[in-house]
């Protein structure tokens, strides 16, 4: 019971006692509630129950044994003893529950009634019910009237609920008011409170029943009350009553199985004492004794079948009605507590009849209720001696269960894994081949939990099934490595034959929780693969080793970087000191082993490409801090490094060898200037020959090579690019060697194209080393014009290059003049103004169109059907490639219009695909324009009706041709679309209230620009249409406003009947949609005509006297005439709009020249 502090509460409550008096046939009765003004009986309850409920760690309670002094003693003690109810006692501990519950066992021995009231009164405050409890003795014995009168209604007038149920001996009644938040009680509040009161309340019932079970648990008279009370309160509607009560009464049955397992533990013991006594012979025999134990046994046998007919009444009671209950939390509990009750209890629960319900929960639409039923099945496939009860269940629910390693729930996908790895692993013929299969291609997935639980499934099934193999004669290191060869071999035919997956990083991380053993013995897998191949089948074939190889790569990134890979999530990201420190020995451990071995994998796989490109990334992963590595070992390393560079010249090896030498080259490594010199002495000897073959090919006035030599001179310089990439090649003058090559004579005799491709990666990269590097090369005027000419002679040259008859060497000169003017730019806002910097170059105009031509016509290529990815279709690797290039060069363009190396108004061209290409380049153009914006407002907005007007005098000019449609050619529609698309991107009204504004203000004047008296509408008064859609992000103040600056430039005679005005009518319709006529914002973005019937031009011609013309729109008076139109006076705008400025479009003073007053800011364009 919670108490309140009302007195109104009290004498609702004494109403309610009195009332209850006399229609109860009990001869009192018993009212909990918050005021200590009660009854007689309420009274003596409250003394009784402050003796009972004491702190045990501040005093301990001294019964008074009887008489007057006892009495007067415990007076004086109750001064210093605070009184505590069982509420209050679950924050104190499970030794303070014990001590609680024992007192209130005492009292219950002396007082049942009261007891038991506190009881039913600590359960219902556990539900968090803010009411009052009332209580009556029932003693009648036909109980037909009695259940009639058990109700649960709603008081909706007294703001009232009633819940009246039986709980022999008593009839309860509790009231509560109806505004409480049901929400919130405690086992749903937020935060960790819940957990926690869920752990404490479960551990007062199991406490409760422990204390109980020698004593009173057996008087038929407790267990019926609280059964009845749990059963009652657990089927009412209130979800905190059926939530607290079905959790009671599980935790409740699950407390009574332990007194009935320890009853059947003293039933045992006493059978096996009674079966020594009757082995003894008749003299030795005492027949008293053999009494006494049969009478034992058959009492405790009574015994544990009472509490067999409880637990069976909780089940059927409860449990039957609340499994499928609406609240989720509910059904995870009947889930949690039935696995517990059939893994303990399982003579009694572990049948099929009780399994069927886990079974058909397993459907359930809550996550948490299938992990519920997931975590269940795992204690009892857990345990061999249950499998035989199982059997049944199994084979009608095994296609449910494997299903569920599918289930969108990664963590109830995760425990379904875990399952079927303990069913496969004790039972071998419940997963047929085609599961297996099945389940073990979750190795490759996304999720690294689910990827982890099907590693150790295939673990478990295929790498550690010959793991017992081995021969008894043979050594300890023997068998080891006999076992690792084993399981390798396994390991190696799975992967070969999983055909649909190449990934063997993935695999190797899915292995190394449970297999990490195994992939981080490197001393076995390096001799492995040291060993000859045999045909013969002894050995490992090619296809073998070259996987191998990537499983050593792959088990070395693992201990080196840890888990953390591309595409897949759920892995941990922050390691703790443990874990750190074993990645740190690990990494130890394979430095000193791969540094010695290593050369020698290099030297015997050298013939293989792929084999060695793999080998070569393995030193990124050494610990380069290392001292304990000797130089010869380093130097050998490098030496055979740098020989398979000499034969090697893919981009694959040329690539890792390039990121190994920078890793080994890093500042603080031990091997520092030993690397560094063999990188340099490398770089020296490629420069040196490539000299010797441009002096011989570059003789004339044009380029000469035949094909030995033109192959030698593509192979030198792409190793040198490969390495400039990562290494600041910069002293070798590459820039002075390789310009020449780039010379108008020499691209004008046909240089091959693998060349010029090669050269402009070069420049390009010795450019942008130079501009990285500006504030330490930069130390004279000199220098920073030497760079400057650079500059100037590669833009040249790329320019030249654009028009070149080669795809390839025309996109590597884009994006390297794109990179090349980018980190100029860059570099500009970046350098120190006290020291040497980059001086400023501007590109050409010339150079500028040529990249906006080339980005528009190389990137916005093919008709709609050929570019755009069409839904269910799946392109192939060319059509990826394909787009992702062309995805390169729009974004390396972009880039210099964001940062203004280019006019913002170039990005109109590209505005103007936007539509078109919305699938393939939408999020890089809505980028540039996000970003434009942030630059300059003003002139990102002018960029915007650039692209729309020029998109609609093409469509003008194609209408005039009248040639047909042109596929370069947006229609009205797509143009409209594109509008406002572009409208949608103004966001806040008020900050982008100019911009708006200036938008309407350029349509406006673009409309009516060539309109003359001879003609009867503008020819580009259709643009009109257009504009509305920019509309409905003007501010209502500023619609008056443009509605003004349009009655400038409307002609004196305009007759709206005529089809040729309609969309000056649509726009004027789009400016007058204020207050409550927003709606006609929608109405002007759609692509129907307005309908204006209703606007009738007589209904203004009664205000409007002396106008020449009845049709003409003026600004309507709200205090004169009545119309349909919405009214725009500035009366009404002052009390809505925020504060605004009014913007005076033309630039004159009459323009608002009424809103002077109001405290407004003029604002001139």
């Amino acid at each position: 019971m919670i108490p309140e502090s009302s007195a109104a509460s009290a004498s609702r409550s004494s109403q309610q006692n009195r009332s209850s008096h006399a229609g109860a046939t009990s001869s009192g009765a018993v009212t909990q509630s918050g005021d200590d003004s009660g009854n007689e009986n309420q009274q003596k309850s409250v003394r009784r129950r402050k003796r009972a409920h004491t702190f045990p760690e501040n005093v301990k309670r001294k019964k008074a044994k009887g008489g007057c002094s006892g009495a007067k003693a415990g007076a004086r003690k109750q001064k210093h003893v605070e009184a505590v109810t069982l509420f209050e006692v679950m924050s104190m501990g499970k030794s303070a529950m014990q001590v609680v519950i024992d007192d209130w066992i005492e009292a219950y021995g002396t007082d049942k009634d009261s007891s038991l009231l506190d009881l039913i009164s600590f359960f219902l405050q556990c539900s968090g019910c803010k009411g009052v409890i009332t209580a009556e003795m029932c003693q009648s014995k036909e109980g037909r009237d009695v259940m009639r009168n058990m109700v649960e209604e709603l008081d909706e007038v007294a703001g009232l609920q009633y819940k009246k149920f039986l709980a022999f001996p008593w009839i309860l009644t509790v009231t509560w008011p109806l505004d409480s938040d049901s929400a919130e009680y405690p086992l749903m509040q937020s935060g960790p409170h819940s957990r926690w009161f869920h752990t404490e309340f479960s551990e007062f019932v199991s406490v409760l029943v422990a204390q109980c079970q020698h004593t009173i648990i057996f008087d038929s008279y407790l267990m019926s009350a609280v059964i009845s009370l749990l059963s009652e309160l657990s089927n009412s509607y209130v979800r905190a009553f059926r939530h607290t009560f079905t959790l009671a009464a599980t935790k409740l049955l699950s407390s009574l199985m332990g007194v009935a397992l320890s009853l059947s533990v003293g039933i045992e013991n006493s059978q096996k004492l009674y079966g020594v006594q009757r082995t003894k012979t008749a003299r030795q025999r005492s027949t008293q004794q053999l009494e006494r134990l049969q009478k034992k046994i058959t009492e405790l046998q009574e015994k544990r079948a009472e509490i067999e007919s409880m637990m069976d009444v909780i089940f059927k009671g409860i449990f039957l009605k609340r499994y499928r209950d609406v609240l989720p939390e509910i059904r995870s509990i009947c889930m949690e507590e039935l696995g517990l009750w059939m893994k303990l209890y399982s003579s009694l629960f572990l049948n099929d009849s009780y399994l069927k319900y886990i079974g058909w929960m397993m459907y359930d639409k809550t996550p948490d209720v299938r992990l519920k039923c997931m975590l269940a099945l795992q204690g009892l496939y857990g345990d061999p001696a249950l499998l035989p009860k199982l059997d049944l269940f199994t084979s009608r629910f095994k296609d449910r269960i494997i299903s569920m390693t599918l289930d969108k729930d990664n963590e109830v996908a995760v425990q379904t894994m875990k399952l079927l790895v303990l069913i496969s692993r004790t039972s071998e013929d419940v997963l047929t081949p085609e599961d297996h299969n099945r389940l073990l291609q979750f190795v490759y997935c996304s999720q690294r939990p689910l990827a982890a639980a099907a590693g150790e499934f295939l673990f478990s099934r295929l790498l550690s099934a010959e793991a017992s193999e081995t021969q008894d004669s043979m050594y300890e290191e023997d068998i080891h490595a006999q076992q690792t060869y084993t399981r390798i071999k396994a390991l190696l035919k799975f992967y070969q034959e999983s055909e649909a997956h190449t990934h063997v990083v993935y695999l190797v991380d899915s292995l190394w929780d449970c297999g990490g053993a195994l992939l981080k013995d490197w001393p076995t897998l390096t001799s492995v693969l040291l060993q000859d191949s045999s045909p013969q089948g002894s050995g490992f074939s090619s296809a073998e080793q070259a996987v191998l190889v990537e499983i050593l790569v792959a088990s070395v990134r693992q201990a080196s970087e840890g888990p953390l890979l591309a595409g897949r999530s759920g892995a941990k990201k922050v390691l703790n000191a443990r874990e750190k420190k074993c990645q740190i020995d690990d990494c130890l451990k394979l430095t000193e082993h791969l540094l010695v071995v290593l050369p020698q994998l290099l030297s015997k796989y050298s013939y293989s490409c792929d084999i060695v490109a793999s080998l070569i990334k393995i030193p990124q992963y050494f610990l380069t801090q290392s001292q304990e590595a000797e130089n010869s070992e380093v130097c050998s390393l490098v030496a055979e490094m740098a020989s398979v560079l000499d034969l090697h010249s893919s981009p694959a090896v040329l690539e890792a060898a390039a990121r190994t030498y920078l890793s080994l080259c890093g500042e603080g490594t031990a091997w520092c200037s030993v690397v560094s010199a063999a990188r340099d002495s490398l770089v020296e000897s490629w420069m040196e020959h490539l000299k010797d073959l441009l002096k011989d090919s570059l003789s004339g006035d044009g380029f000469s090579a035949d094909e030995e030599k033109l192959e030698d001179i593509v192979t030198t310089t792409k190793k040198l690019r490969t390495f400039h990439s990562c290494h600041d090649l910069s002293r070798w003058n590459l820039f002075d060697l390789l310009y020449p090559l780039l010379s108008e004579e020499v691209i004008c005799r046909g240089a091959p194209a693998e060349i010029l491709e090669e050269v402009l990666q070069c420049l390009s990269l010795t450019l942008l080393w130079s501009l990285n590097k500006s504030s330490e090369l930069l130390t004279s005027r000199e220098k920073a014009v030497a760079q400057r000419l650079q500059l100037c002679l590669f833009s040249e040259s790329s320019h030249r290059c654009l028009s070149h008859g080669s795809h390839r060497v025309r996109s590597q000169a884009f994006l390297g003049v794109c990179d090349i003017l980018t980190a100029h730019w860059f570099q500009l806002h970046v350098w120190d103004p006290t020291c040497f910097g980059p001086l400023l170059f501007t590109p050409s105009p010339k150079l500028q169109r040529a990249l906006l031509t080339f980005a528009c016509t190389h990137v916005f290529v093919g008709a709609d059907g050929d570019s755009q990815s069409k839904v269910g279709e799946s392109p192939d690797e060319e059509k990826l490639e394909n787009l992702h290039r062309r995805r390169n060069l729009l974004a390396a363009f972009c880039k210099l219009i964001v940062h203004g190396v280019l006019e913002t108004s170039m990005a109109a061209e590209v505005y103007m695909f936007y539509m078109k290409y919305n699938n393939d380049f939408g999020d890089i153009i809505k980028e540039m324009l996000f970003r434009t914006r942030q630059t300059d407002k003003i002139g990102s907005a002018r960029t915007l009706v650039l692209c729309l007007q020029q998109l609609f005098l093409r469509l003008k000019q194609e209408q005039e041709r009248g040639d047909g449609a042109h596929p370069g050619v947006q229609t009205f529609t797509t143009i409209k679309e594109l509008a406002r698309r572009f409208a949608l991107s103004f966001g806040d009204l008020v900050k982008f209230r100019e911009c708006v504004v200036m938008i309407h203000r350029s349509g406006i004047e673009f409309a009516f620009q060539e309109s003359s008296p001879d003609t009867a509408a503008p020819p580009y008064l259709s643009y009109l249409t257009i504009l509305s859609e920019f509309s409905s992000k003007l501010l209502k103040l500023d619609k008056k406003t443009v509605f003004s600056y349009l009655q400038k430039h409307t002609a004196v005679h305009v007759d709206l009947r005529e089809e040729c005005w309609k969309p000056l009518v649509h726009y004027r319709a789009s400016l007058l949609a204020v207050a409550d006529m927003e709606d006609a914002v929608s109405h002007g973005s759609s692509d129907k005509r307005p309908c204006m019937q209703n606007r009738s031009p007589s209904g203004k011609q009664k205000h409007e006297a002396g106008n020449k013309s009845p049709c003409q729109i003026s600004p309507v008076n709200s205090k004169t005439g009545k119309t349909h139109r919405p009214s725009i006076s500035s009366s009404h705008q002052v009390d809505k709009d925020p504060p605004a400025r009014s913007l005076n479009i033309d630039g004159s003073n009459s323009s608002c020249s009424k809103e002077a007053d109001d405290g407004t800011v003029e604002v001139e364009f």
